[in-house]
């Protein structure tokens, strides 16, 4: 059964009749078994590209659907799996459908996201799915020999993320699955078929999204601390990693743009994400002997550790462009 308030963290566009000439890739061929039975995937997006698959009054959502015969549901706007900024689209119905679903979406994100000017060759993507700790040895195999013979079959790539220990609660892990499109949606068809059959994983569409209370396990919103990295002693019965404390770190100048966001949106998701509160300096006042700006982080242990990885991760973003 769902559990109370699933409905309402997700966003659901009742399906609409319109076609779509748009996308010349071929849709995979629909398995010869499992086609009656309904299938669920579960998979990231950034909040742009969910905008995109929404389209503008809920039209492209609206068409993947009635082109598909497949069910979609968004989470909503900041309600992001565990440390990341991303939300989860969940697309369920029979397998059939539930793949041209994916292969529409994947093809729109692709045009958009991905296409180089003059590539050569496929353009390549990547796409993470969610999916229970429980079900993930389902595609790794013994000794690793499924996830050898899915990538050998499909030849994209495809990484399990290890489990993750940092937040409590969390029983999910990320496949990350990458190439090109066909290759993309043979390795899909193939995990499906694994999934299909999984008691678990069937089951896990019954809470599509049980972040909420992940995310904020254990966050501390307290007074500023007293700077630095060390602990304060605000709090001294509380368990060391609960206590409110203050880092500073420094960020460089010309890097603080991509940290705040227009109009402070990314600053206020990290933070709202991490539990952390975080301040940024004021133009010219930098960390000593650099051009560093300070960026100061408050919150628990934990909230600091997340809000700093997520700025780190900002940052690297566009180091690498």
């Amino acid at each position: 059964m769902a559990m109370e308030g699933d409905k309402a963290a997700y966003s659901e566009v009742p399906p609409e009749v319109q076609q779509n000439e748009s996308s010349p890739r071929k849709s995979p061929p629909p398995p010869s078994e499992n086609e009656d039975k309904t299938i669920h995937i579960r998979f990231l997006l950034s909040n742009a590209e969910a905008g995109s698959v929404i389209g503008k009054g809920g039209s492209t959502i609206n068409e993947i659907q009635s082109q598909s015969g497949a069910r979609i549901q968004l989470s909503r706007n900041f309600e992001y799996f565990p440390g990341t900024s991303d939300r989860i689209i969940m697309v369920s119905g029979a397998v059939e459908d539930v793949l041209k679903a994916v292969d529409l979406i994947l093809s729109k994100l692709l045009d958009e996201f991905y296409v180089e000017d003059g590539g050569q060759g496929d353009p390549e993507s990547k796409i993470r799915l969610v999916v229970p700790n429980s079900s993930c040895g389902g595609i790794i195999g013994k000794g690793g020999a499924i996830i050898r013979s899915l990538i050998e079959d499909s030849r994209a790539s495809i990484k399990i993320s290890p489990q993750d220990n940092f937040y409590p609660g969390l029983h999910d892990r990320l496949v990350t699955v990458a190439g090109a499109l066909d290759e993309q949606m043979r390795a899909l068809e193939l995990i499906l078929e694994k999934l299909a059959d999984d008691q678990h994983y069937r089951q896990s569409a019954n809470a599509p999204f049980p972040y909420a209370a992940v995310a904020y396990n254990g966050m501390n919103y307290g007074p500023n601390g007293a700077g630095g990295k060390y602990q304060n002693n605000r709090f001294p019965n509380k368990p060391q990693e609960d206590r409110t404390s203050s880092i500073t770190i420094g960020i460089p100048d010309e890097h603080i743009g991509i940290v705040v966001g227009r109009g402070g949106r990314n600053i206020m998701e990290m933070s709202q994400l991490s539990g952390a509160r975080i301040k940024i300096s004021e133009r010219g006042d930098f960390m000593s002997g650099t051009s560093d700006r300070k960026v100061t982080i408050t919150g628990s242990q934990r909230a600091i550790h997340i809000a700093e990885s997520m700025i780190s991760r900002k940052v690297a973003s566009v180091s690498e462009q």
